[in-house]
């Protein structure tokens, strides 16, 4: 089917008009939101198996308790902030990939679990600050028309350390996930009255919603969702993280983005940047998307690393397509974004020029406008609407004044039609 651009006005418009007859509704669609990279919150507790990283962490470790008592490992606002500490919580929170199980897991003797479940509080930043990055404001506005926590209202935070790997190699955190997203999205229909929810993804959110619903089966889909609302995700990743990739960064947080797989999430796919177009420019060489598996070794990478993402990660991405339910792409644009990355010297532990084109400030607008092909164009996806907000960015369109209101209309819609 065709993308359809239209202007929102008139929902806007009808979305005023209810607002009193919303908040006082009953029989709302429930809504379940999976939030953006970093929100979800994860606890942890340690075993006897765990060995610290250095005395520092190891006089942490022997004050805590084995065993029996989880502790917040993520986001700890506190711990990262104490230099003497940052490294221990970094040491706990990485991951490694175990190659006789073909799988990531968590490192010896940590054992980790997602915060509340089922709730938006499993990724409500302590944080003020994070409120906007972690859909804080679009939960207030939410429950400013009627919607209520645990009730119409839902969370599925997820691991963001473990993205979905390519269908046939083992992921047992996202098969985890899937498990408890689809229970989660029949619990909130049935108690209900069977109305089918309405997802709703943020950033890389919408990587793991999309995921999940590409893999569920078609009659299950068309019985429990009703609108899969996806915001601030394009096709196919954005040039900047290939400056994360890049960069040598020591800081305990850069140690735990390399050791995680959700580096390779972002990357730019060859399914969507043009396999001509240099994104990466250095004196003797240029990269493109097509050329991810290069960049990767020239920016140290080792060959295992590059096996992982082209086994796990690139198949995904280049089967990112549509989820064949209702879906409505909201995302911003008119910012200036990261386009390409300039390392003439080829030296890429120094800082890149940075050329900037369209987007919202994170996300390419080449990302974005592919959603219109690879979403709307697919001929089993029968409904299908770009929203495009001008001069918001990835953050802002959940955060926003302006913008929420256009976010929460497209998700009211459901309840009147």
């Amino acid at each position: 089917m065709a993308a359809t651009h239209i202007l929102l006005f008139p929902v806007v418009l009808h979305f005023f008009f209810l607002w009193p007859y919303a908040a006082s509704a009953s029989g709302l669609h429930p809504v379940v939101l999976l939030p953006g990279a970093t929100c979800s919150q994860l606890e942890a507790r340690l075993t006897d198996a765990y060995l610290p990283p250095s005395p520092q962490c190891a006089a942490a470790a022997a004050a805590a308790p084995r065993g029996a008592r989880w502790f917040r490992l993520w986001k700890n606002s506190t711990a990262l902030d104490d230099p003497t500490v940052a490294p221990c919580v970094a040491d706990q929170l990485s991951v490694v990939f175990d190659r006789v199980a073909g799988d990531y897991r968590d490192t010896g003797g940590v054992e980790t679990r997602l915060l509340d479940f089922g709730s938006t509080r499993g990724f409500l930043a302590d944080d003020p600050a994070d409120r906007d990055l972690c859909m804080g404001r679009l939960v207030e506005a939410l429950e400013r028309v009627g919607y209520r926590d645990g009730e119409t209202l839902f969370g599925a935070p997820y691991d963001f350390r473990q993205p979905p790997a390519a269908p046939g190699q083992p992921c047992r955190s996202f098969s985890r996930f899937q498990r408890r997203l689809r229970a989660l999205v029949e619990r909130a229909s049935r108690t209900n009255g069977d109305r089918p929810v309405v997802l709703v993804s943020h950033s890389q959110g919408g990587y793991f919603a999309l995921e999940f619903l590409n893999r569920s089966p078609m009659a299950w889909r068309r019985r429990h969702v009703k609108h899969f609302v996806m915001a601030s995700t394009g096709a196919g990743g954005f040039v900047g993280s290939m400056r994360f990739l890049a960069t040598r960064d020591d800081s305990p947080l850069g140690r735990v983005g390399r050791s995680s797989a959700i580096k390779f999430t972002p990357l730019p796919s060859p399914k969507v940047f043009d396999r001509h177009t240099p994104l990466v420019i250095t004196r003797h060489k240029n990269y493109t998307a097509a050329d991810m598996p290069e960049f990767m070794a020239a920016v140290g990478l080792p060959a295992s690393e590059v096996a992982l993402y082209e086994t796990r990660a690139l198949p995904v991405a280049m089967s990112f397509g549509a989820p064949v339910v209702p879906t409505t792409c909201v995302n911003g644009g008119g910012v200036p974004t990261t386009e390409t990355l300039v390392y003439w010297d080829g030296d890429f532990g120094k800082d890149p020029r940075v050329v900037y084109g369209d987007g919202d400030g994170v996300v390419n607008s080449a990302s974005i406008l592919a959603l219109d092909t690879v979403i709307g164009d697919d001929p089993k996806q029968e409904y299908y609407r770009s929203v495009k907000i001008a001069g918001a960015s990835h953050v802002g369109v959940v955060s926003g004044a302006a913008a929420l209101r256009r976010v929460i209309a497209v998700i009211l819609q459901d309840n009147f039609v």
